[in-house]
């Protein structure tokens, strides 16, 4: 019980910190190249920094307001524990855009796009991976899709379209463009920082070694594996209709050229379908460091 209740602590003080990482990470970004380039971003923080840019009112105070609601909707969608943090996370971040000075790191556009959407994007990443967010657009997102027939996804891109046509007309079309690039970036290293260098990847494989190919898996590389069972649809041999167990396994980017190792020993001509797999729970998988 006493364990339980250090690992709980640790916990607690771990997501805090990846949190105020975040903060920082965000604040570099939109200090130091995004606000004095006056170039925008997508979500809630670009519709806050074109109100500021529109008005006399400070970002910090437009990141406060606009999210509010997506707070409240948090805590009505997820729970209390994420609306804390993202109301933590967020009224950091607008202290933070008040007391941290930067100076102008370049002047070049792309760089300031790039390694904006950069710093911005792993600030996100890491105030996501410490249970609670920056920008309450995913939240909004999460809502409607629940409520329409669109996913998470498509209702970002609607918004973020809107928000890149106010950005086109109000700060011209090249600043809008460059804008755009600096949300591409944010949102890549959003999920290179949530999903990490080890993303989940699911594999099947299809050979008439499927044992030695199973006991491989199991033996070498220690991982679970599922056997499931088809039949041939359309072959080389004019085999159809013919019973195969097909493998299935659950492995780690890294660990993809290991296993494509092991499969051309056993079989140099085995069927391998690899995609990637956005969470996984449960069996032998090696797990990663992740907070909610």
């Amino acid at each position: 019980m006493k364990n339980h209740h250090y690992a709980s602590r640790a916990k607690i003080v771990t997501d805090f910190i990846l949190i105020g990482i975040g903060i920082l990470c965000a604040s570099v970004g939109l200090k130091g190249f995004i606000l004095p380039n006056h170039f925008t971003d997508g979500g809630i923080t670009g519709i806050s920094i074109l109100s500021s840019l529109a008005s006399p009112v400070s970002i910090s105070i437009w990141i406060i307001v606009f999210n509010i609601p997506f707070i409240i909707l948090g805590y009505r969608q997820i729970s209390w524990v994420f609306a804390l943090k993202s109301a933590i996370g967020i009224v950091g971040l607008a202290v933070a855009l008040i007391f941290i000075q930067l100076p102008v790191i370049t002047s070049d556009k792309l760089l300031i796009a790039v390694f904006g959407g950069f710093f911005l994007g792993t600030g996100i990443g890491f105030a996501i991976r410490g249970g609670g967010v920056l920008d309450g657009t995913e939240v909004l997102a999460l809502a409607l899709s629940r409520r329409f027939s669109f996913s998470i996804g498509d209702i970002i891109l609607v918004i973020n379209l809107f928000i890149f046509s106010v950005a086109a007309f109000y700060l011209g079309m090249e600043a809008a463009l460059y804008s755009v690039l600096t949300y591409l970036a944010a949102s890549k290293t959003v999920d290179f920082i949530v999903q990490g260098i080890e993303e989940y990847t699911s594999v099947m494989i299809i050979s008439p070694k499927n044992d030695e190919i199973r006991r491989g898996i199991i033996e070498v590389m220690g991982r679970g594996v599922t056997i499931l069972k088809g039949e041939r649809g359309f072959g080389l041999h004019n085999d159809h209709g013919t019973d195969l167990k097909i493998v299935y396994c659950i492995l780690t980017r890294l660990e993809i050229p290991k296993l494509k190792a092991i499969i051309h020993k056993l079989d140099p001509d085995a069927f391998l379908v690899i995609h990637s797999v956005n969470e996984v729970r449960g069996g032998m998988v090696k797990k990663r460091s992740f907070h909610h």
